[in-house]
């Protein structure tokens, strides 16, 4: 079998795929399903054929299947991120990047030692590492089987795919980092470019408001924390709360009426509408 000739018509038919799919998890699903179907197909050449020397099981397990392999790991990553991406709060967005770039990082750390090997293009331990002959005796290391059969992995060759992909996952995710800025940006500007309004009661009365609206969660169905909150009402009305913390525990610490500003609303709008009705 001709794998070089069957990994290049994958990468072209990957393109392929970036081009006429409809949004990135639609392309994440047919790439899913594209190298598969190689993987399965090299799968049943390996168990049928064999190699004809250890150096070609290395050369196969340690650079042709990873094309394949790599690709399908970095487009579960992306198809799993992206199912579970916050669909709207640009704070939460940010945080759940962080979060994922934060677990990788940890990754490459818990493996240092193989990043070392591979990054130096050592070659002492590939019978080791990338023949099945010693499939049993070194466990696999990542938490997810993307593709594993002993007829057909090695001890470490999902964990040098899952290195690549990782790789590649990163600048995905610093990207989207990177808009979720932009996006949190552009919202500041168009706040800004809102009709004047100025609040004109005091620190207290707007801070009385925000953690209202934070309790009651009828913002972003209670998914943004009570920051987000202050900073939207701070740009929109182009007041500075300060620190609302130390005003919330002095509002707590009142004697009389806690919610005093809540309460004043209230009776506004009571007899906003008795005299309409009149």
């Amino acid at each position: 079998m001709d794998f070089k000739k069957k990994n290049k018509n994958l990468l072209f038919d990957l393109d392929e795929i970036k081009y006429s799919s409809n949004g990135i998890i639609e392309r994440s699903n047919k790439s899913i399903i594209a190298c598969r179907n190689l993987l399965n197909t090299y799968r049943k050449s390996v168990v049928i054929d064999g190699f004809k020397s250890t150096e070609e099981e290395i050369e196969f397990f340690k650079k042709i299947k990873q094309t394949p392999f790599t690709q399908l790991i970095y487009y579960s990553e992306i198809r799993s991120f992206e199912i579970q991406f916050p669909k709207v709060g640009s704070n939460q967005q940010r945080k759940y990047v962080k979060k994922k770039l934060g677990k990788l990082n940890r990754f490459f750390l818990y493996n240092m030692d193989f990043v070392q090997y591979i990054e130096s293009k050592q070659t002492h331990l590939d019978k080791q590492f990338f023949t099945r002959d010693y499939f049993d005796n070194v466990p696999i290391t990542s938490s997810k089987f993307y593709f594993q059969d002993p007829d057909f992995c090695t001890p470490y060759d999902l964990l040098l795919g899952k290195l690549k992909a990782s790789k590649r996952f990163i600048n995905y995710l610093q990207n989207r980092l990177l808009d979720a800025k932009k996006s949190r940006y552009k919202n500041e500007l168009e706040l800004n470019n809102l009709t004047e309004l100025e609040w004109t009661s005091s620190k207290t009365a707007l801070t009385e408001l925000v953690y209202a609206l934070y309790h009651s969660r009828v913002i972003n169905n209670g998914k943004s924390d009570i920051k987000e909150i202050a900073s939207t009402f701070e740009s929109v009305f182009h007041f500075k709360l300060g620190d609302y913390y130390k005003t919330f525990a002095d509002i707590k610490s009142r004697k009389i009426s806690r919610t005093k500003f809540l309460d004043n609303l209230s009776a506004s709008l009571l007899s906003h509408i008795e005299n309409s009705e009149e």
